[in-house]
């Protein structure tokens, strides 16, 4: 069962798990199947080509295959020396750090320790149906493009619950996770229920001997018995709440459910439950939703764009609203950078942006989510606007991390990716936006896990302690004694036809 993918529409792509090249960093956009990923570009192309030069020259004097030096602190930069290469300097890194493997593991290793709070990520439940992507990677044995797929029987195994420790907390520098999930029409087909959320989170506390993983609660505003359905997930003790407007977003040809933020009638009805819960912060998926799903879904347009936002802020100052995605309209980035380049605006994200300015709330927060890992590799120029759009709007304290991650892999080439990234100083003096500063500075670190922190409740340094003595960090630093084994995969789609 897929999601809103087509047959004909499947049949054009190929599972991101079959690219030749394991490279650090994708070198094109990846789909869960949630929307049509672009082809690769000319620049992605000519990064991807720069990054297997590199591999073969600075790792063969290293003694170490491609795939090897791919999996090492200098494979990591050698991607983002070949990214400055193609995009221009927007990342710090050097050759240096990329040829002598003793720099690039004293640079990870200086942070390796960083609080990292990634509040957006998925797995699915063992029992899913959402498997297009197998049934496709079957097709692909039986075709012969490649025989090892037609030697045994596929599946989605990495897409769930020990694949997403494992890539999570062995294989990147995050600390503390949320688990969350997406509702449908069809009860099998959310990728995980309320219950599955909180027993994973159970699971993996008692595993680590400590709070690794948080959870969220899914909520369906106007759907029979939702208000139900919410008492019994708030029963759970969920640390957060979260919701998608559209209502089904994985089918959204079924959707007959969508709903506003500002419903004084309907969803108010849900605030009011989570504040006596004593949830103070509403995760609420937005954007992801091109012109040309808007044509394919007129009646959902309306309530994936961020106009109830603001409202609904007004109206409840007690809760956190944090946008997921911070409603990023356009997944294919070259339209998002002409459309920047033109007005000095992305759609539906300047708009969130501009929110608190506009109607004097300080409660409205822009999460990364999909967006950081699409644009960084598509066009990092986009990224870099996105985010300077949103500190200059929001303020640095109210935009979180968030890597959609397993969809993407395991998110350490994002965290290397923010730390890394700076806006263009040719950005900054165009559009008044200020600089994003070193991987440790105020604004990186109110990021990846300050203002986590502080929605959340979290005392950062008695959980970081905690952390650094649990049964998950020990593991960690056996692996990586032992030679540490990133898969660099992806998980999803990628368009193989040419851009």
């Amino acid at each position: 069962m897929a999601g809103m993918l087509t047959d004909r529409e499947l049949s054009e792509l190929t599972p991101s798990e079959l690219c030749p090249h394991r490279t650090p960093i994708p070198t094109q956009a990846v789909s869960s199947d949630e929307y049509y990923p672009p082809p690769q570009t000319d620049a992605q192309r000519a990064v991807e080509a720069r990054m297997l030069a590199l591999a073969d020259e600075l790792g063969g004097h290293q003694g170490l295959s491609r795939r090897r030096f791919f999996q090492t602190a200098s494979g990591m930069a050698a991607a983002y020396l070949a990214m400055n290469q193609v995009y221009g300097p927007l990342f710090a890194v050097s050759r240096a750090e990329a040829a002598t493997p003793e720099q690039a593991n004293a640079r990870a290793g200086a942070l390796k320790d960083q609080f990292i709070m990634d509040m957006h990520t998925h797995f699915l439940r063992d029992d899913t149906r959402l498997t297009g992507f197998v049934a496709m990677r079957t097709a692909v044995g039986r075709q012969g493009w490649n025989k090892a797929l037609a030697e045994k029987e596929q599946t989605i195994e990495d897409l769930k619950f020990d694949n997403y420790k494992k890539e999570m907390f062995l294989d990147s520098d995050t600390k503390v996770a949320l688990i969350s999930s997406a509702p449908s029409e069809i009860p099998q087909d959310w990728f995980l229920t309320n219950a599955q959320m909180a027993a994973a989170r159970q699971r993996v506390n008692a595993e680590a001997g400590s709070r690794r993983l948080f959870a969220h609660a899914i909520f369906t505003p106007g759907r029979p018995g939702w208000l139900d359905d919410l008492d019994a997930a708030l029963a759970l003790k969920p640390e957060s709440a979260k919701g998608y407007t559209v209502g089904d977003n994985t089918h959204k040809d079924l959707s007959v459910h969508p709903w506003r933020m500002d419903d004084e009638k309907t969803t108010y009805k849900g605030y009011e439950k989570m504040l006596k819960a004593g949830i103070r912060n509403v995760c609420v998926h937005k954007g992801l939703f091109s012109h040309a799903t808007a044509r394919q879904y007129p009646r959902l347009e309306h309530y994936a764009d961020v106009s109830d936002v603001a409202k609904a802020a007004r109206d409840w100052p007690q809760l956190n609203f944090i946008i997921y995605h911070s409603a990023f309209r356009n997944e294919n980035p070259a339209a998002a950078l002409a459309e920047f380049e033109k007005t000095g605006r992305l759609e539906w994200v300047t708009d969130l942006a501009e929110i608190p300015g506009k109607h004097g709330v300080t409660n409205v927060y822009g999460d990364l989510g999909q967006i950081f890992a699409s644009t960084l590799v598509a066009q990092p120029r986009v990224c870099a606007a996105i985010l300077g759009t949103l500190i200059r709007g929001l303020g640095p304290e109210r935009v979180v991390w968030g890597t959609d991650a397993l969809w993407t892999g395991s998110p350490q080439w994002q965290i290397e990716g923010l730390r890394r990234l700076e806006i263009p100083e040719d950005m900054r003096k165009a559009h008044g936006f200020a600089a994003l500063g070193p991987a440790t500075g105020p604004v990186k670190t109110a990021i990846f896990g300050d203002t986590n922190a502080r929605l959340y409740n979290v005392d950062k340094a008695r959980l970081g302690a905690a952390i650094r003595q649990d049964t998950y960090s020990a593991r960690k630093r056996q692996y990586e004694k032992a030679g540490a084994d990133p898969s660099n995969l992806r998980y999803g789609y990628v368009n193989r036809q040419a851009g």
